[in-house]
This record gives C-alpha cells, sequence and structure tokens, in this order.
C-alpha cells in the first residue's frame, strides 16, 4: 500500500524520484523519502507528510547530487507515521539503503536474533530488518550479492523490495513476492515503481517481476533471477496509458475528474467488444478458455471493496442473463472457508489494480480448488491478470483518485459483457447490448446536472449519518453510494437493502438520519414507495433518485435527483454517477483531499 520509485541512468535522480513519487502518493501519504546515491555514499532525507513537505525540505540552495536513486511514501503498518519510520531505512553503517511495500511476517524473530548480534535498530517498522538482515551476512562473507540472496531466504511475507548499496554504486537490486513491482526500461536509464502509473510519461516499456524474482539493474543491463540465482526470461511489455490520462487537467480534484470520464469509460470497455445489430459479445481474453467455459454450471464472485459491490451487481447479471447460479464472497473471507465445489464451478476475481492482497490470496485458493478462474482487472500485466486462467481488462485507463468511480462503472460494463458472453438464450440480450451502447450518452445527461448535485450536498453536508436504500440491482449500488460517503466526507453511511429497513434499521429514522433512496421505476419501484412510506411516517428526511418522468416521488421525498431511463439490468451505470458527484461535494465542502482521503490507499497490497 506504500508507493516506491527508483531510478538509475545519467540524469539527476532527485526530481525524477520526487516526481514518480507525486504520481504515487494516493498508494501512501503517512510519509516521504529518498536515498540518493554518489561517489560511494548514500543521502538519506525523509518527511513527514505528504510528498510537498519532503520537496520543501530539499529545496535548498545545495540540492542532493546523485544519478541513482530510490524513494517511497508510506502508508503505516509497522511504527507510528514520524520520520525514524519513514523509508527509506539503512543499515548501522549506512552503506545499504531499502525501501519496502509489504509486511515481514516474521521481522520479530530476526530483529531479536540481529539485536543479539550487535545491530541497533532506530524504527519501529519490520522492513529495518532488511538492511540489517544483508549487512549481517555481509559481515560474515564479504560479496554482497551472496549477502542479499542469504537475507532474502530468510525473510517471510509479502514485500516488494529495492535494494541500494554505496559499493554498488551503478546497480540497484530489486525482488517481489506477492506484491507489485514494476521495471520501466529507457534508453540508457531504467525505472522502478510499485504502479505503472509512476512511469508515465518516462517509459512505456516495462518488465513486471515474478514473485521470488531477484532484478539486477543498472543504467545499461537488466538481468533476472530466481531465488536459486538460476537466470530468468523476461517479456518487455508495452503500458496503453499516456500522461494526459494521468494528470487532473482543469478539473480541481483527480476524483472529480474521473467521475467526468464515465462516459468514455464505459464506450472504451465496450468499444470493439460488442455489434448490438448481431447481438454479439466478443471477448479476446476469454476465447482462449471458451471449450470450457460452457461446462459452467456456478460461479463465485471473489473481491474486495468497490470491487465486491460491482460483483453483487454482477451476481443479478449472471442468474438473470446468463441463468448461472452465482455466490459473491469476500476475498478476504473466503480465503479461510472450507467447503465443496463441484465440477462446472469457475471463480471470478475482480480487482481495479490487479494486486489486491485479500483478492490475490483467494484467487489462489480458487486454484488450488482446482477452479477455472478468470479476471476482470485495469492493470495490464498485474499480478492477477497474469496468474488466472483468462479474464477481460477494463480499459478504463488510470485512476488516481483514492475512492474508486470509473473503474467502478468499467467493471460493471465488463460484468455485463461477460454475462451476455455466458447466455445460451440470445433473445433477451439484444436489448441490453443496444441500451448499453446508448449509456455514456445517458452519463452525459446526468454529468450536465453536476451544478445541481452540489446545492443539493450544500444542504446535507451538515449531516453526520446517512442511509441508503435500494432493491434488486440497485442494492448494490446503494452500499457503493454508502461507502463513497464514508470514505470522501467521513460522515457514517450505512447501505441496506430497502426490505430489510423494517428489521432494525427503522429505528434509527428520524429527522437528523435523512435518506438516499434508489428508486428508478423498475420492477420492484412500488415495494420502494412502500418503504419510503414507512420513513416518511417517522418523519424521516428522504433524499430520492428517481426516473425522469415519475410524477408520484416528489410528492414523498424532500429532494429529488432524476436520471435518464433504462432497463433495469444497467440501471447501476446512471444510479451510482449521481451518488458519486454527491459524496465528492460533500467531501469538499467539509474540507477534506478527497483524493487521498485518511487512512486509505489506492492498491491494498497487504492483508
Amino acid at each position: 500500500m506504500c508507493g516506491i520509485v527508483g531510478y538509475i541512468g545519467k540524469e539527476q535522480s532527485l526530481p525524477i524520484l520526487l516526481n514518480g513519487l507525486k504520481a504515487l502518493e494516493y498508494r501512501g501519504y503517512d510519509s516521504a523519502g529518498v536515498a540518493i546515491g554518489d561517489k560511494g555514499t548514500i543521502t538519506i532525507k525523509k518527511a513527514v507528510g505528504q510528498v510537498k513537505v519532503l520537496e520543501s525540505s530539499l529545496a535548498t540552495d545545495h540540492p542532493i547530487q546523485g544519478t541513482i536513486g530510490i524513494g517511497h511514501t508510506r502508508w503505516a503498518t509497522h511504527g507510528v507515521p514520524n520520520e525514524l519510520n519513514a523509508h527509506p531505512h539503512s543499515d548501522c553503517k549506512g552503506r545499504i539503503a531499502v525501501v519496502h511495500n509489504g509486511i515481514i511476517e516474521n521481522y520479530k524473530e530476526l530483529k531479536t536474533y540481529l539485536e543479539n548480534h550487535g545491530h541497533i535498530f532506530r524504527s519501529d517498522t519490520d522492513t529495518e530488518i532488511v538492511p540489517h538482515l544483508i549487512e549481517d551476512f555481509l559481515n560474515k562473507r564479504n560479496n554482497f550479492d551472496s549477502a542479499l540472496f542469504d537475507a532474502l531466504k530468510m525473510i517471510r511475507g509479502a514485500y516488494a523490495l529495492v535494494i541500494m548499496d554505496a559499493e554498488n554504486p551503478t546497480t540497484l537490486y530489486a525482488t517481489k513476492r506477492s506484491s507489485p513491482l514494476v521495471i520501466g526500461v529507457g534508453n540508457n536509464e531504467n525505472f522502478l515503481a510499485s504502479d505503472p502509473s509512476a512511469l508515465i510519461g518516462k517509459t512505456k516499456d516495462v518488465i513486471y517481476l515474478n514473485d521470488g524474482e531477484v532484478a539486477t539493474i543498472t543504467s545499461e543491463n537488466i538481468s533476472v533471477v530466481n531465488i536459486e540465482q538460476q537466470k530468468t526470461s523476461f517479456e518487455i511489455v508495452r503500458l496503453e496509458w499516456d500522461l494526459e490520462q494521468s494528470q487532473k487537467g482543469n478539473f480541481p480534484h483527480f476524483m472529480l475528474k474521473e467521475i467526468f470520464e464515465g462516459p468514455e469509460v464505459v464506450r472504451s470497455t465496450f468499444r470493439g467488444r460488442i455489434k448490438s445489430e448481431d447481438n454479439l459479445v466478443k471477448l479476446g481474453g476469454l476465447d482462449q478458455v471458451r471449450d470450457k467455459l460452457k461446462d459452467t454450471k456456478r460461479i463465485l464472485i471473489l473481491a474486495c471493496g468497490t470491487s465486491y459491490y460491482a460483483g453483487l451487481v454482477g451476481e443479478y447479471l449472471f442468474e438473470e442473463i446468463a441463468g448461472i447460479p452465482t455466490e459473491v464472497h469476500f476475498a478476504s473471507e473466503f480465503r479461510y472457508r472450507e467447503e465443496p465445489f463441484d465440477e462446472g464451478t469457475i471463480a471470478i476475481v475482480i480487482s481495479q489494480s490487479g494486486e489486491t492482497a485479500d483478492t490475490l490470496a483467494a484467487l489462489h485458493k480458487a486454484k488450488e480448488y482446482g477452479l477455472m478462474t478468470l479476471s476482470v482487472v485495469n492493470t495490464v500485466g498485474s499480478t492477477i491478470a497474469r496468474e488466472s486462467d483468462a479474464g477481460v481488462y477494463n480499459h478504463a485507463g488510470p485512476e488516481i483518485g483514492v475512492a474508486s468511480t470509473k473503474s467502478f462503472l468499467s467493471q460493471l460494463t465488463v460484468l455485463v459483457m461477460i454475462a451476455i458472453y455466458f447466455s445460451k438464450d440470445k433473445s433477451k440480450t439484444q436489448l441490453i447490448l443496444e441500451e448499453l451502447e446508448k449509456i455514456p450518452e445517458k452519463i452525459e445527461k446526468i454529468l450536465a446536472q453536476s451544478e445541481l448535485l452540489k446545492k443539493l450536498a450544500e444542504k446535507y453536508n451538515h449531516y453526520e449519518h446517512f442511509l441508503f436504500l435500494g432493491r434488486r440491482y440497485n442494492y448494490p449500488v446503494a452500499l457503493e453510494g454508502a461507502l463513497k460517503l464514508k470514505e470522501i466526507s467521513y460522515m457514517h453511511a450505512e447501505g441496506y437493502g430497502a426490505g430489510e429497513m423494517k428489521h432494525g434499521p427503522i429505528a434509527m429514522i428520524s429527522p437528523d438520519f435523512p435518506t438516499m433512496a434508489i428508486v428508478p421505476h423498475n420492477s420492484v419501484s412500488e415495494k420502494m414507495m412502500s418503504n419510503l412510506e414507512e420513513i416518511k411516517a417517522r418523519k424521516g428526511t428522504l433524499f430520492a433518485i428517481a426516473t425522469e418522468g415519475d410524477t408520484t416521488i416528489a410528492s414523498l421525498a424532500n429532494d429529488v435527483f432524476y436520471i435518464p431511463k433504462t432497463i433495469e439490468p444497467l440501471e447501476p451505470l446512471l444510479t451510482v454517477v449521481p451518488l458519486q458527484l454527491f459524496a465528492y461535494y460533500v467531501g469538499t465542502q467539509r474540507g477534506f483531499d478527497v483524493d487521498k482521503p485518511r487512512n486509505l490507499a489506492k492498491s491494498v497490497t497487504v492483508e
């Protein structure tokens, strides 16, 4: 959940590292630091807070010089956010510098061993044992490569590590296990990052390390070996993202920019994959396993957070459109379940980053059970994409805002297409495809009313509690809307299936506990209206998301936001957009940094 960058080449490394850290700040922003190598020495500078604090502390008349360096933004796991716990960490002599993403599970026993052998620790982190462990082996045999590999063999956990050695001033070392790390290939220069977004504008050619591999990187050469120091092959992959996509443009926040990218994201996700006139969906990522998928009798969807809520929509889609029984599990809980799996069961894992630790662990468990695994991810070459049997990319472009918005829309679009891909009854799919092509234009109509949502947010931003209600396809949207409001405004919000409200949550209803009701005109709208009557009878405040032309809702709700009409399976693609905007405006009006909400990180690579 931290951010890692590295550079080796002919340019001064500090500006490159700082720019990379800014690009990765959404992954962690408790503290930041850099280590720069020059003439056999390593200079380390750290600061608590965002990267701009570190940048200010480095703004002197004599900037740190050096064409090799590593940098880090931290999301605290071990030890409070302070300068001592910030990365990079070093050994006793200051020869070795290390940045680390992940968790070293056996750090306590290693730390005890090292302290008993005279090593002095300065921080409370698990990371600091790495440079000291390498140093300990160096003291025994004085060969850095041997010391590095001996140390790595003793470490257990999930990690991405980038290491500098002052006595090897032209080399960076990198390794990973269950945590992302990518090498950027340049011209007489090379880069490292925990996320490809940090490489945008520098290179589009990257190498994704596999678990257990160790890369030795100079400005002109990259070699990769396994933990036994046997050479392994690697593939250079071309990135699709460009610099413009990763910048805010004229928007005040990435979150708002990414919400407004929603229409184009949906288009990009289905572009070239559907032909509504031929009632056809073509998903190249699934074609290689098409024959095996014909025998699918049950689907498990495994995901976390916003991706889990997309999966809940997928459950309705697969059962209604494809006629396949489907279950959705939190990936973090699935890995601890013990249940029999019948033949014909497949698992679909959903992750925006493709690196989510809990989802990756659930994928591994599904594979251990012998299940066919499919993935829905946005990041090409990510670990989940590479380790699943087949999959579908979102094509949503980089998402910088920590709270997922456009990636949710792309996930929903992919799940609609997969459901149609699986469907054996094509009589019901052509209308869905025809309507899917109209969805981007309908999202644009919603976005054109953003000022209205801004005014409504002003009316509601003083509340401290909010209830979100929906039924059927809009039940998961209620959960997602509540999550967005929690993430961005720190307002307490709960999402519920509207039918469950009377089984407990109705006790909370009061004028000071408003309800966001998702009530488009559909097969369950009459049931929803009955639930809203129950709220109104108890003097609850109602804010409704309703379909254009609905003349009844205005007499019941205090405020109404209208969306275009669509068919029920595609409603979440529209109903979620005003909830995203509402959360954004409430968060900004309450004075918070919505791109970097407290305690959260974009890619959750620890369990």
